[in-house]
């Protein structure tokens, strides 16, 4: 019930459950009896995932990508993150996806503990509650009259409110974890129980035992006896730290623990290069030891004894001893049912401490460095633009050595760990070199005249012209899947999903690979639209006035020449006048001897004693020596089977009848229609677009092979003379002219 909770966006507490938990925590002095808890002690009953969670404990993890290795686990929940927004009472529903994702974690096999704030809250709230129900009984005695007056209620001291609170608290996560056939223990503590070694041992041990026995451990500052903070000596380079508030015993927890990771959860995102919610504020990645000095800090949360200068040092403090921190926000309503499963599998969330500073730079100062090179790079003369793309064609051809020998290693390396398709795609050739040599000189010659090309001029009143040119797009991400031929790849999935959230910095983003790449990508993109076809379901339709020496020949080329490519064909549509005729029988034999698997559709089947494997699914993308047959009664029955079945891609027509073929090329509802050509021309270079950058199925913008032309769009232009909307008023001195004026023609000798 309590996961319900969490997919509801924590907004209320599972109904059911609430009367319950209220009695539970809200019933004085009521407390969970140890022979309660060892009742409650027992395996979970939910399978365990395993994952390799061992590793030595000594020092922190370099990249985000290894936290899910961590095998012991300390989640901060602070003050803002436990209390409600009065601060009176605790976030039930917060607590509820926290408890869910620990629960979930401890259930994979790790070892979770929980630091908590909260208890002064939850005090708050009962002690408000009796005052008020004490006074109100005395007023009802003594004034005799049947309404109250206004009762003002007494400041409450703190550590009042936490020994009123902590016994509430812990039941409620008893009852919590319970859900999830998980026990938790208690367990107080105060600066002097880590300064006394015997005390520090116990503790030690405790924790351990109860590790062992798959108990979460809750940890708490003793709020009720708590002495006053002591000063910073630890941060003098002694090694201890003055537990003084739930951050810096987070840490100290974490370091005498051995600890993997630490998790502090507060209610900002994490660490800002300025003050948060100011315009320039960017949230930092990944935070070394050496750049505290570039952080300002601003004030403490609403609630708790720290600010986020604490959690920074007690961070620094923890992963100087060997523990990884990461700081989050545990309180948006969007991100906190997964923050924390989010952090360990990780994924960019919060800013993670580090000691381990990459030589290059972060995705977000790539984007920055792409922006500000793409609009200087938009200045260039036509000439300029042309110099640099032949000087790339040139390094292909003179390096063509270097780089067939750098792709043989990838090859070698990736037999038996990627599929056939990914393979073929992988593979590099000297032709692929050579067309992609030609395929930039073709696009240093067309960008003679392509950006910054005039496309209408209007001459609005006197001495007032717009035009309107054309510019680059701006900032484009392309990502291509085991495709050398293209450019170089992005190193890690890990960073293209860092990519794809850059909205402020990337313009466009065009993936290049499987179906399931382009499905990925555009899920991951955030803000930024996506170019590009989810499958390639190319389909041939042989007409029953179809030449028998041209059939063979294209459904050859459409099929053996790269059967990994996306414009491969996929389903061979034939008119039933065909079956159990000549040319049926040489496109069977061709099929057979290029090797090719064919599955048979419902239709096809119907008409064989003994068919092939009939096919699981008409829309299919097999990127492999494998072909689905079906058969149709007409030109509008193979229309309609391609746009029911079809992906907009690429589909063909085979027919001697001009007025079939016609009618074929108007119906057909996708983004390249053929008649009597091979589906492998639907590419840019040999539309001779040069070298191609996607393929859209998409209606908006480009669509087909996208080259030059498709990276385009436009901006206008005006030019006034202290002209003002005014002057055209009514009453106004000026009148719109809107003339059409010549389109001045571009020397590209």
């Amino acid at each position: 019930m309590l996961s319900q909770v969490c997919r509801s966006g924590f907004q209320s507490f599972p109904q059911r459950l609430l009367p319950w938990v209220q009695s539970t925590v809200l019933s004085r002095s009521r407390r969970i009896q140890p022979s309660a808890i060892r009742h409650v002690r027992s395996w979970s009953n939910i399978p365990f995932i395993t994952v390799p969670l061992s590793r030595t404990h000594g020092k922190s993890f370099a990249h985000r990508s290894e936290l899910k290795h961590a095998k012991r686990i300390v989640v901060k929940l602070g003050s803002a993150v436990v209390t409600r927004g009065d601060e009176c009472g605790l976030a039930l529903g917060r607590l509820a996806s926290i408890v869910e994702q620990v629960s979930v974690l401890q259930n994979q096999g790790r070892e979770m503990m929980l630091v908590t704030s909260g208890a002064v809250a939850f005090g708050k709230q009962r002690l408000r509650h009796e005052i008020l129900l004490s006074q109100s009984v005395r007023q009802a005695l003594h004034s005799g009259q049947n309404h109250l007056k206004e009762m003002a209620i007494p400041v409450l001291e703190a550590r009042a409110c936490a020994a009123a609170g902590q016994s509430g608290l812990m039941a409620l996560y008893e009852a919590m974890f319970t859900q999830y056939s998980i026990c938790a223990a208690q367990i107080l503590v105060t600066n002097l129980d880590f300064h006394d070694e015997q005390k520090r041992r116990n503790l030690n041990g405790t924790l351990h035992e109860l590790l062992r026995m798959n108990i979460v451990p809750i940890v708490n500052t003793n709020d009720a006896v708590v002495p006053p903070a002591e000063p910073n000596s630890d941060l003098q380079g002694v090694n201890v730290i003055s537990v003084k508030d739930n951050d810096s015993l987070a840490a100290r927890l974490a370091v005498e623990m051995k600890t993997d990771l630490l998790i502090v959860l507060s209610d900002v995102e994490g660490l800002f290069d300025s003050p948060p919610g100011s315009d320039d504020a960017k949230l930092i990645d990944i935070f070394y030891p050496g750049d505290q000095q570039s952080v300002t800090f601003g004030t403490k949360s609403r609630v708790g004894m720290g600010g986020m200068e604490a959690k920074v040092k007690a961070a620094l403090w923890a992963l100087q001893g060997g523990t990884s921190v990461v700081i989050a926000n545990g309180t948006h309503p969007k991100v906190s049912g997964h923050v924390i499963t989010d952090i360990v599998e990780g994924k960019k969330v919060g800013t993670f401490f580090s000691e381990v500073k990459p030589a290059g730079p972060t995705v977000e100062q790539q984007g920055e460095m792409a922006r500000s090179g793409g609009r200087m790079l938009a200045t260039l003369e036509p000439e300029q633009r042309a110099e640099i793309i032949h000087h790339l064609a040139d390094l292909l051809t003179d390096q063509r050595d270097e780089i067939l020998l750098a792709n043989k290693k990838d090859l070698e390396e990736a037999e038996g760990r990627l599929a056939t398709p990914l393979l073929k795609r992988l593979s590099l050739s000297t032709s692929k070199l050579n067309s992609l040599a030609i395929g930039l000189r073709q696009i240093a010659a067309s960008s003679q005249e392509s950006v910054g090309r005039v496309l209408r001029r209007t001459r609005i009143a006197k001495d007032l012209e717009l035009e309107q040119v054309t510019v680059p797009i701006g900032v484009l991400l392309v990502i291509f899947e085991s495709r050398p031929d293209c450019l170089p790849q992005v190193n890690t999935r890990e960073e293209v999903e860092d990519l794809c959230r850059l909205d402020k910095m990337i313009d466009l983003i065009i993936p290049r690979g499987s179906s399931q790449l382009v499905r990925d990508i555009q899920k991951a993109a955030k803000g930024i639209p996506v170019m590009g076809h989810s499958e390639g379901i190319c389909h041939m339709y042989v007409d029953s006035e179809a030449s028998v020496d041209k059939v063979t020949r294209l459904v050859r080329d459409s099929k053996c020449e790269y059967p990994a490519a996306c414009n491969a064909l996929e389903t061979l549509l034939i008119h039933r006048d065909l079956l159990r005729t000549p040319l049926f029988d040489q496109i069977i034999d061709m099929l057979r001897v290029e090797q090719v698997k064919i599955h048979a559709g419902p239709k096809f089947a119907s008409y064989l004693t003994f068919s092939p494997s009939e096919v699981k699914s008409l829309r299919t993308e097999y990127g492999d020596l494998e072909l689905c047959i079906e058969v149709v009664d007409s030109v509008q029955d193979a229309i309609d089977h391609i746009h029911k079945y079809g992906s907009s891609h690429t589909d063909v027509i085979v027919t001697e009848n001009e007025k079939t073929a016609e009618f074929f090329l108007q119906h057909v509802d996708s983004a390249c229609v053929f008649w009597n050509a091979s589906t492998r021309f639907s590419d840019g270079y040999r539309f001779g677009l040069g070298a191609e950058v996607g393929i859209s199925t998409s209606r908006i913008h480009a669509r087909g092979p996208v080259g030059l032309e498709g990276l385009l769009t436009t901006k206008w232009l005006l030019r006034g003379q202290d002209h003002v909307v005014s002057d055209f008023s009514e009453h106004g001195s000026l009148k719109y002219l809107h003339e059409n004026l010549p389109i001045p023609q571009r020397n590209t000798n």
